[in-house]
């Protein structure tokens, strides 16, 4: 998969909203795939124009193996502005995610305190009181209950690092495919490159003022082939 794999889901002014696939970078050194990297270059080719004469800013992250709707700006005011709504918390984002079991009750607020593992790619839950936690917040709601486990909605109110995953792991409910934290069920292609692996996590949803005109925009992702098998969609 490549540049000529880019899904656009909507472009206005200097924002294009894309959809990332499962196991892609957000960001990643050069030489190294990642959807910036498959942006740009998609731009020089649209645009003819050289590498260096290129912007592309990155307001906002998705996990490696979550998949879903993602906003890039190419201009650095109309970054700067989006990246004051994400730490505002004035953008709405709602995820779709596989749960393992049956989550109960069907819908509510889970509420944390996390922080990243220093030295590891993983985050944790810890004490209000811990000079390291940072508050991380969801609310949740469930949409379908299957014999594999829960399909939940989840809007999420803050953006920590790996929040979703972490928050419905400590509370039994691993995502499926997530290995890094206690999934045992397989999702997806299960490369040989465990890097590449989904889990069902998906940014279903992204609403926010566009920086520049100040209209309202939102956009929905459609999610992939390995979704459907679960999905009455």
């Amino acid at each position: 998969m490549g540049v000529d794999d880019l899904q656009i889901l909507r472009e206005d002014g200097a924002c294009l909203v894309v959809l990332k696939p499962a196991g892609l970078l957000t960001q990643a050194p050069p030489g190294i795939d990642s959807m910036e990297a498959r942006i740009r270059a998609f731009l020089q080719r649209r645009e003819g124009r050289e590498a260096e004469e290129i912007y592309l800013g990155v307001p906002h992250r998705l996990d490696r193996p979550a998949s879903g709707a993602m906003v890039f700006c190419t201009k650095y005011r109309a970054t700067r502005k989006l990246a004051e709504q994400f730490e505002n918390r004035s953008v709405k984002k709602v995820y779709w995610a596989l749960a393992s079991g049956r989550v109960l009750p069907d819908a509510g607020t889970w509420e944390d305190y996390l922080r990243k593992i220093p030295g590891e790619a993983r985050a944790e839950i810890i004490s209000p009181e811990h000079p390291e936690g940072r508050a991380a917040v969801l609310h949740y709601r469930t949409l379908a209950v299957a014999n594999w486990g829960t399909w939940l909605e989840i809007q999420l109110e803050t953006g920590r690092t790996h929040q979703v995953r972490v928050q419905a792991a400590a509370r039994g409910y691993p995502l499926l495919g997530d290995a890094l934290y206690g999934s045992t069920v397989p999702f997806g292609p299960q490369h040989e490159d465990e890097r590449l692996r989904a889990i069902a996590l998906h940014a279903r949803t992204l609403e926010f003022r566009h920086p520049g005109t100040k209209e309202i925009i939102a956009v929905t992702a459609p999610v992939g082939e390995q979704w459907k098998k679960y999905l009455s969609i």
